[in-house]
């Protein structure tokens, strides 16, 4: 390998695949009480985490970034091999985690003065952060050098968007996304939010009654927005996810991969995950939606 690879949390990736194509995961933390917290995906299951939310709908749990030694003990098994490092971060709109790793870069290259470790903000979350993960291990494993790849992957960052909604306002009142009023209205009325990320920022927040219309509506809006910018899809990765299992996520991949084939898309299968709990905090235990990111010429 020509340069490791190291992410947060928030990429969402499996362990499966981050432990065969050894990239370091450095975890986000996740708290109930604000007292005691848990890493993300190793202390503190996924599945586990939205189960206790969906039982516990009064409780908002907290997320922590990882810490400055976290990443300073993900850097250095590379470093000790003279291996130059990738970090790629949460989005550093939403977090601080790319703040930490900026300064566990400092304290290795003071210890490594021969180091070489480059630190990108992925300006993404979850798996669009992901895709931009698989795309550094693609390049990697195609015997690119770490400045070759870091330019590549800056090209298409830009390239990532969302589409999203989720069952309950709550989370997103709780978090300062929406008004008192509007969230109380919403619940009151069976109103859902439709929700898109893009340029490094949670885009505004649109209203649709019920959970089934909000599910065609993400899909309807996001292949207006595939069609509206020329996109090819083959050029592009296509990703879903979920947060706690649902059976309207089953019914909402059927539904995306008919009108994906109707508009002339002949996609079948595209990467699948579970929302991890960086994001979930904000969505409550029922995140739904659909992203693309371009990938790497």
């Amino acid at each position: 390998m020509k340069f490791g690879i190291v992410s947060d949390s928030s990429c969402d990736l499996q362990a499966e695949y981050t432990e065969k194509e050894q990239v370091s995961v450095v975890s986000f933390y996740v708290s109930f009480d604000g007292e005691h917290y848990l890493k993300e995906g190793k202390e503190a299951v996924i599945t586990e985490f939205y189960q206790k939310m969906a039982d516990n709908p009064g409780c908002y749990p907290k997320t922590s970034m990882p810490s400055i030694q976290d990443y300073m003990d993900a850097f250095r098994p590379f470093v000790e091999k003279g291996m130059p490092v990738l970090c790629i971060c949460l989005t550093k709109t939403f977090s601080g985690s790319m703040q930490s790793a900026v300064s566990a870069k400092a304290e290795i290259e003071e210890e490594y003065p021969n180091a070489r470790i480059e630190v990108m903000d992925s300006q993404l979350v979850t798996g669009l952060q992901g895709c931009l993960v698989k795309e550094a291990v693609r390049l990697r494993n195609a015997d690119l050098e770490l400045d070759e790849a870091v330019k590549r992957l800056e090209a298409v960052r830009p390239t990532g968007h969302i589409f999203f909604t989720t069952k309950d306002l709550k989370y997103l009142e709780h978090g300062g996304r929406i008004g008192k009023a509007a969230c109380l209205a919403g619940s009151m009325l069976n109103i859902k939010p439709i929700l898109q990320f893009c340029d490094k920022e949670l885009g505004s927040t649109e209203l649709c009654r019920g959970r089934k219309k909000s599910l065609h509506k993400i899909i309807e809006k996001f292949l207006d927005f595939v069609e509206k910018e020329n996109i090819n899809l083959d050029d592009y990765n296509l990703m879903t996810g979920q947060g706690l299992a649902v059976e309207d996520y089953e019914v909402f991949k059927e539904e995306l991969r008919k009108e994906l084939h109707k508009r002339g898309f002949a996609i079948d299968i595209w990467d699948e995950i579970q929302i991890g709990a960086t994001i979930g905090v904000h969505t409550g235990p029922y995140p739904l939606g659909v992203g693309i990111l371009k990938k790497c010429e």
